[in-house]
């Protein structure tokens, strides 16, 4: 009689299929194709569905057979207990490996010696056990005295690391990165063909930022920065790792165009930023654009080599964001084919890693994960797509298809099939964006214009209790879905008194907006239109302090205990008391029509969803009535937005003044602004 084999899986039975079910309770909630784990998801619910048909049939046929031995049905029910018994001890263990790995995630730094005499050749070491991890080969050779060489060999992808070596002091003998070379070695040529300048001088910045954290002396010294740093280039070297493995690939599919995409796509966009940059600065009667009308009215604003091997885009600054970029000043680069803006790109690489408050980022990234949710190419039909719209620079934008590899693989067991992501969590360390329904909608028409989703739009929007899109904004740790928000808003000059804001939150669920599966470039400005409008809408309410209506707030107008006095019943009377606080209702309507000033018809159909904030006011005595305020996105406007005020009769009123308010983030103080600027009693 054979023996079994050791460690043989169990065989499957119904317990253990339900079982199996049962350990997916930590499945990830993604409902939508543009979340992190929205592949993962996708094959848990397939596997369910298929268990639920085997357990459905293997019931029924259960169902239909006659048990009438007793002996039998004994010996069944033993062999049910004993499986299961082993079952829920592997599912308990399973699910206690899974709680210490979801523990809070413990930072360990990096183990820098404290012999400085032999910290060169631990950190030569440190980069070895990186390249090594990410599978290339790694060579050392040790030249001249004071310059170590580290080569990294990948199929195609060479990368050559020289390391300056001081020993003046044997003490404290120091290390820098003097150079970094990329070269591609390409089979059948008789030399290496050189890589990309802009690549060398980004992969030597991170390295060298890793050798001047582990110099410090010992109390500066930070070895949770170091790890940090290590892991970025740790995450450098992985993605290049990525580009090689399709590089080496045969035929069409392979070839440097995996390398060289970068750069070509960067001179492209360059070249269209600087144009609509041109086009607002002319606008403004100004020589530069401010970065923050250039987000709101041109295209994101790329920025090549920022976080990975790959391009970066800046979608959206928060007024305060930009008021911090403003306030560092720097001296402007002289460079022909980037954007005249009022803050220096220098300023603007080295704040935008730190992933300051207000700031939405988004990276194009090659990934070669087999899970992703991809839509097919053929599925881009520019017919059918409203977006992108180019109003400022009609002709400018480029069209750039991005590298893919044949439908069909050349082998049945490759996974490995590319897809170009436009991320906007940096590789999970950040938070997505909170995501109207609407706007996820235009964001897959889009990516597929063939979508069925296109099909809801004459349904009204119900959130059928997944709560509004503001929910998860502005209260995403609470599970209830209060219909309004209170905040207080009160004025920096004390210009007013504070005003009371209501928030009703719209029916429409949302979503957090993580990773989107493109192939054009045309799809990345698409995708960035509906994206940098959302940011804003988002901005302008983050920037008050709300509450679910009901409860109590710490900047709530404390209430007036005083007693009343004969003065205070005249002013009432008269109408000069000034009002402890103002009310103030918003609104954000769900369907947005196209406003009277639109003047170019080819944007109706593009702009038929305008972001609007809607607020209504009480006139300020001893006129009766209200005062209506609509603040709509418009990239039209000389700054990005448009302010339209139904009802203050008599108000002192400038429309510019208004837009650049808006524009330094007090759209929500309107109302208390032109209650200021309206007469009051005489």
């Amino acid at each position: 009689m054979s023996t079994p084999k050791p460690n043989q899986p169990l065989p499957q039975t119904l317990l253990s299929t339900l079982q199996d079910i049962q350990r997916r309770g930590s499945l990830s909630h993604a409902t939508h194709p543009f979340a992190s784990s929205a592949g993962p998801s996708s094959n848990a619910l397939q596997d369910i569905i298929e268990a639920t048909n085997r357990l459905s049939q293997s019931l029924s046929i259960y169902d239909s057979t006659n048990f009438g031995d007793a002996k039998l049905i004994s010996r069944l029910r033993e062999h049910a207990n004993i499986s299961r018994s082993f079952h829920v001890s592997d599912l308990n263990i399973q699910q206690t490996v899974d709680t210490l790995k979801k523990k809070s995630r413990v930072k360990y730094g990096e183990d820098i010696p404290l012999d400085r005499t032999v910290l060169v050749e631990w950190c030569i070491s440190r980069f070895e056990t990186w390249g090594r991890s990410v599978g290339m080969e790694t060579f050392k050779d040790e030249g001249h005295e004071g310059t170590v060489t580290l080569v990294f060999g990948g199929k195609v992808l060479v990368v050559d690391i020289d390391f300056s070596v001081d020993r003046t002091n044997p003490l404290r003998p120091s290390i820098r990165i003097s150079n970094v070379k990329t070269s591609y070695a390409i089979p059948g040529a008789e030399s290496n063909t050189e890589g990309s300048n802009s690549l060398d001088a980004f992969l030597c910045h991170s390295m060298q930022a890793f050798c001047i954290e582990i110099q410090r002396p010992e109390a500066e010294l930070d070895p949770l920065e170091a790890a940090r740093l290590g892991i970025i280039i740790n995450d450098h070297l992985q993605y290049l790792v990525v580009l090689d493995r399709f590089a080496e690939r045969k035929g069409e599919d392979g070839g440097l165009r995996w390398f060289v995409e970068v750069d070509a796509l960067c001179r492209d966009v360059e070249v269209f930023a600087s144009a609509e940059a041109k086009v607002i600065a002319s606008s403004l009667a100004q020589e530069r654009a401010p970065l923050d009308v250039f987000l709101l009215r041109a295209h994101a604003l790329p920025l090549p080599y920022l976080r990975l091997p790959s391009i970066s885009f800046l979608v959206y600054l928060s007024p305060g964001a930009y008021l911090q970029l403003l306030r560092n000043p720097a001296a402007f680069e002289q460079s022909p084919h980037l954007p005249l803006l009022d803050i220096p790109f220098t300023e603007i690489r080295k704040q935008l890693p730190r992933r300051p408050k207000g700031v939405t980022l988004a990276s194009l990234a090659l990934s070669s994960r087999s899970d992703v949710h991809s839509f097919s190419v053929s599925m881009s039909m520019p017919t059918l797509t409203t977006r992108p719209a180019f109003p400022l620079v009609p002709d400018g934008a480029r069209e750039h298809t991005f590298p893919q590899t044949a439908d069909i693989s050349s082998s049945p067991f490759d996974l490995e099939k590319p897809s170009w992501l436009l991320d906007f969590t940096e590789g999970g360390r950040h938070p997505g964006v909170v995501v109207s329904q609407s706007r996820m909608r235009d964001i897959e028409l889009v990516v597929n214009p063939l979508s069925s989703m296109d099909e809801m739009n004459t349904v009204n929007i119900i959130s059928f209790g997944t709560g509004s899109w503001i929910d998860l904004l502005l209260n995403p740790s609470n599970p209830a879905s209060p219909e309004r928000y209170t905040a207080v808003y009160r004025s920096p000059s004390a210009m007013h008194p504070p005003l009371q804001l209501r928030l009703t939150a719209p029916e429409e669920p949302g979503f957090i907006l993580e990773k989107v599966p493109v192939h054009s470039i045309k799809e990345v400005w698409g995708v960035l239109e509906i994206v940098r409008e959302q940011c804003w809408l988002n901005e302008v309410l983050l920037g008050c302090d709300w509450t679910p209506e009901g409860l109590k707030s710490t900047n709530d107008v404390p209430p007036d205990d005083t007693e009343a006095t004969e003065a205070d019943l005249e002013a009432v009377l008269s109408g000069t008391i000034i009002p402890r606080k103002i009310p103030v209702n918003l609104f954000l309507p769900s369907e947005y029509s196209v406003t009277s000033f639109e003047r170019n018809p080819a944007l109706t159909d593009v702009h038929t969803h305008r972001p609007k904030i809607v607020m209504m006011a009480p006139e300020r005595p001893p006129i009766s009535g209200s005062v209506g305020i609509a603040v709509t996105y418009d990239e039209l406007k000389a700054r990005g937005v448009d302010v339209q005020v139904n009802g203050a009769l008599g108000a002192d009123l400038n429309q510019d003044i208004l837009e650049e308010v808006c524009r330094r983030g007090g759209t929500l103080g309107l109302p208390g602004r032109i209650w200021a600027r309206s007469p009051g009693p005489s």
